[in-house]
C-alpha cells in the first residue's frame, strides 16, 4: 500500500513540471457516440502534471469482460454496485453514458472528473470509504466538478479502462472537451490517496488548466446569457402581443355592441315615425324620440410580472430540465412541476444545491425563490432517498 501511496504523492509532486501529451485512440463505440453528441472526433491529449510515473507498471493481468446477467440498465450499472458496496454517500455520479456526462459538463462550463471502479482490487475498499466518501471531497467535487464513474469490468468503463491502461487502482481522471476535434485529459491519478492529497490535485488542476479553456468558456457562458435573455424577451413580447389582441378584440366587440344599439335605435325612432304618421285620434301623438343609451366601457390592464427566476434540474439519470419561475413563487411550485412531468423510476426525492449543500425539503415549501437565495439563477438536483 505505500508504493501506491507512494505513487498518488509522486504524481502530485509533479504537477508543477512540464506537461506531458500522449495520443489515444478511443474505441470506436465510444468515438462514435462523441461523434453524435458533439459533432467531434477523438484525439486523446494526456497531461498528468509532469512525467509519467517513472515506477514500473504493477503487473496486473489485462481486464477481461465477463459477460453477466443483465438486470439493470447499463448507465445505472456503475452506480448500483457503488451503493451496494459503500452506502449513498458519495459524489454526485451521473447515471448515463459517458460521452452525455461529457457534453453536460461542456455545457456548465466544468471538467468531467471520471472515476474507474474496480471492485475486486485490495485498494478500492478503502479509497471509496475514506476518501471518495470524505464530506470534503464530496462537497468539491460536486460543486466544482461533473462525475461520471464505470466498472471496470462491463461496458463503457471496461472500454476506457483498455484505452487509458491505468498501471494501478483506484484509477480517477480529469477531462475536458477541447477545440480541434479533441478530448483533452487534463490530470490521471492512479493508486490509493488521501481526502486532502485528491482535493489538492482537483485544485491544482483547475488553477493551472482553467485559464486554457477559459475564453472557450467565457464566451459560451456569454452566449448562454444572451440565449436566457433573448427567451425572457420573448416570453415578455409574447405576453404583450397577447394582451395587445385581446384589448384589440374588447375594442371590436365594442364597436359591434355601439353599431348594433344604433341600428336598434334608428329601427325604433322609425317605428315611432310610422306610428306618429297614422290617423289614430284616440292617441296623442308622441314626438319625443326614446333615449336609448349603450355604454360599454372595456378596461384592459396589462399586469407586469414579477421578474423571472432561471431555474436548472439535474436528474438523477443525467437528464436536464430548465423552468423559469416567478421570484415570488415558493420552493413548491418547483416540486409541483417535478411531479407534473411523471418521470419513469422517480419516487420521493428532496431538493439539494451542490455548494454549499443544502437542502430544500418540507421546511421550505413555503419559502419564496428570491427568498431561498435562489434568483435570480440556480442549478439544483435530486437526491434520492
Amino acid at each position: 500500500m505505500s508504493s501506491r501511496r507512494g505513487s498518488g504523492r509522486s504524481m502530485l509532486e509533479a504537477s508543477n513540471k512540464a506537461i506531458y501529451r500522449r495520443m489515444v485512440n478511443l474505441p470506436r463505440n465510444i468515438l462514435g457516440g462523441f461523434s453524435r453528441v458533439m459533432n467531434q472526433g477523438i484525439d486523446l491529449v494526456g497531461n498528468i502534471g509532469g512525467r509519467r510515473n517513472q515506477n514500473p507498471p504493477l503487473n496486473f493481468p489485462p481486464v477481461q469482460y465477463q459477460p453477466q446477467p443483465l438486470m439493470i440498465q447499463e448507465e445505472w450499472a456503475f452506480l448500483s454496485n457503488y451503493e451496494q458496496q459503500f452506502g449513498t454517500v458519495h459524489p454526485f455520479f451521473y447515471a448515463c453514458r459517458f460521452i452525455e456526462a461529457l457534453k453536460i459538463a461542456q455545457d456548465e462550463h466544468k471538467f468531467l472528473f471520471m472515476y474507474l471502479h474496480s471492485p475486486d482490487h485490495p485498494f478500492t475498499p478503502s479509497f471509496c470509504k475514506e476518501t471518495l466518501c470524505s464530506e470534503v471531497v464530496v462537497q468539491f467535487l460536486d460543486a466544482n466538478f461533473v462525475s461520471w464513474g464505470g466498472l471496470v469490468d462491463r461496458g463503457e468503463g471496461l472500454h476506457m479502462a483498455n484505452t487509458l491502461r491505468p498501471a494501478s487502482f483506484p484509477f480517477c481522471a480529469i477531462v475536458a472537451p477541447a477545440p480541434g476535434d479533441n478530448l483533452a485529459v487534463l490530470q490521471q491519478i492512479e493508486g490509493p490517496v488521501s481526502p486532502a492529497e485528491l482535493v489538492e490535485i482537483l485544485q491544482r488542476t483547475m488553477e493551472e488548466q482553467g485559464s486554457a479553456f477559459g475564453d472557450a468558456a467565457k464566451a459560451r457562458e456569454e452566449e448562454e446569457r444572451r440565449r436566457v435573455d433573448r427567451r425572457i424577451r420573448e416570453e415578455q413580447d409574447n405576453a404583450y402581443l397577447a394582451s395587445l389582441q385581446k384589448d384589440q378584440e374588447n375594442e371590436m366587440m365594442n364597436l359591434k355592441l355601439k353599431d348594433k344599439g344604433k341600428k336598434q335605435v334608428e329601427a325604433s325612432s322609425m317605428e315611432k315615425h310610422e306610428q306618429n304618421h297614422k290617423p289614430n285620434p284616440s292617441k296623442k301623438k308622441n314626438s319625443k324620440a326614446p333615449k336609448v343609451t349603450t355604454t360599454h366601457k372595456v378596461t384592459s390592464t396589462n399586469d407586469r410580472d414579477a421578474p423571472l427566476t432561471q431555474i436548472l434540474i439535474r436528474f438523477p439519470n443525467g437528464e436536464r430540465r430548465e423552468k423559469s419561475f416567478s421570484c415570488t413563487e415558493k420552493i413548491g411550485a418547483i416540486y409541483r412541476y417535478i411531479d407534473s412531468l411523471n418521470m419513469a423510476g422517480l419516487g420521493s426525492y428532496k431538493l439539494i444545491s451542490s455548494f454549499p449543500r443544502k437542502v430544500y425539503g418540507v421546511d421550505q415549501m413555503l419559502t419564496t425563490l428570491k427568498d431561498a437565495g435562489l434568483h435570480p439563477r440556480a442549478s439544483l438536483f435530486l437526491e434520492l432517498p
